[in-house]
This record gives structure tokens, sequence and C-alpha cells, in this order.
């Protein structure tokens, strides 16, 4: 019998967002945190070191320090999460009915040795980012 932790599964745990509704955007200094509510008793949080885009449907990308960035974050409240996903190239993205947050920073813009943390599950459970592992070994 193998000690070794399971492999990891790209979007199985962002995967748990699906269903949750946005509740809150806070920007604390050089990072933002995304809070969520249920479904069930979880209260997930993503606090993002690296910036999220935000990609409205039409094409339009904005990012921090864009003109509009922090109204189109708080527009998603109180939207559902409809779909995630996860993968090395485009890192982390997590879709509403009209437009998604995406988190793939380049390497200008990391702050510190993490990219995003997710937490907040009832079950403890929680998963961090990091350049150059799980979904971002292309920022190595």
């Amino acid at each position: 019998m193998s000690l070794d932790p399971p492999p990891y599964v790209p979007n199985e745990f962002l995967g748990r967002l699906v269903g949750a509704r946005l509740v809150s955007v806070e920007f604390v200094q050089d990072y933002a945190q995304l809070r969520f509510e249920g479904p069930g008793e979880d209260m997930p949080v993503l606090t993002c070191d690296a910036m999220p885009t935000v990609e409205a449907v039409g094409g339009q990308v904005l990012s921090d320090g864009d003109l509009g960035y922090a109204d189109a974050l708080r527009a998603l409240i109180p939207n559902l999460v409809l779909n995630t996903h996860e993968a090395t190239g485009t890192g982390l993205r997590i879709e509403f009915p009209n437009a998604a947050i995406a988190l793939h920073p380049d390497r200008d813009a990391l702050t510190g040795p993490e990219i995003a943390v997710l937490t907040g599950f009832e079950d403890q459970a929680w998963m961090c980012w990091r350049p150059g592992e799980e979904s971002f070994e292309d920022l190595a």
C-alpha cells in the first residue's frame, strides 16, 4: 500500500465552486478575496495573491488597474458559478452567467510564492496554487 497522496486532478477541487454564489469581493492591499456561499454549509474563499482578470461577454478583458475593473468584479455579485476550468497554460477560470474570472498571471504579476488559495469548505479541504506547480507549471 502506497502512502503517497493521490495524484492531483485539475479542476476537481476548483469544481467544488459550481453552484456557489459569489457574495463579496474584497481588495486587501495587494491581493483580492472572493467569498462564496454554499451550496450546503460551505463558505469558500478564493484568495488571489495575483489579481484575476474579468472576461465579459463580448470578449472584453479587464485587468487590475483598468477603468471599471473593480466594478466588473463587484457586478458578479450575487451570481452563481456555472462552471470552472483549470489547466496548465490557462490557470483557473470561474464562469458566471454573464462573465468569467480568470487567473493566469504572467511572471511580472507574481507578487509572492502563491498565486491563489481556496479554503472555506466544511470538510476543511483546501488548495494552494503556486508557480511551477499544478496548472501553473508554465510559470516555473
